[in-house]
């Protein structure tokens, strides 16, 4: 059972799950390893002077795994209620339980259809449909979040990360109870 469930690991997926990693929450990281991030070469991402896309996918998936979330490669293919909670199916037979989903499929939306999250057109070239969510990344399902290019957000990988980001703190301030914060210190 874990707290959180991230399907998709490009840069908004992987930066909700370094987050909610690194807040406690037993974080569960699922990718299909088709990130549209794994075809680009980026040197418009703050802090970064010029990195692939695939090495740029890699390093967030490892910075999750750090803080203990667990990363796995598989192709979700249903999300269902399951009393409290969520049944995570994957195309290999597996199955995964989580109290929250936030859905970072990046322009595949096909799956969120299916689940029935309602869809709406996207206003980015080439992005057809995303995800209907409010401001703070809540889809019309209790319990699942959208983020990144599938929410809407610009599809430039800083924007991605950010916007997973945030939804990621507004999932755990709701698991918490009150408002996270993650500010780190610099060691001395």
């Amino acid at each position: 059972m874990f707290d959180i469930a991230i399907i998709g690991a490009g840069p908004a997926g992987a930066s909700a799950a370094l987050f909610t990693a690194k807040a406690g929450k037993k974080t569960l990281l699922l990718d299909n390893d088709k990130s549209i991030t794994k075809r680009a070469w980026i040197e418009n991402h703050y802090g970064v002077p010029e990195i692939t896309g695939p090495d740029l996918v890699e390093t967030g998936k490892k910075q999750a795994a750090k803080f203990g979330a667990e990363v796995k490669q598989a192709t979700v293919t249903n999300i269902a209620k399951d009393g409290d909670n969520f049944r995570i199916e994957t195309e290999d037979g597996e199955s995964y339980e989580a109290g929250q989903v936030i859905i970072a499929t990046g322009v595949l939306t096909d799956l969120a259809g299916k689940i029935g999250l309602k869809l709406k057109d996207g206003t980015e070239p080439r992005i057809k449909t995303v995800i209907d969510v409010d401001a703070e990344g809540r889809t019309n399902i209790d319990g699942i979040w959208a983020a990144g290019t599938a929410a809407g957000v610009s599809v430039h990988t800083i924007i991605t990360a950010g916007d997973g980001a945030k939804v990621a703190i507004n999932v755990i301030s709701k698991l918490n109870g009150e408002r996270y914060v993650d500010h780190d210190v610099l060691k001395s």
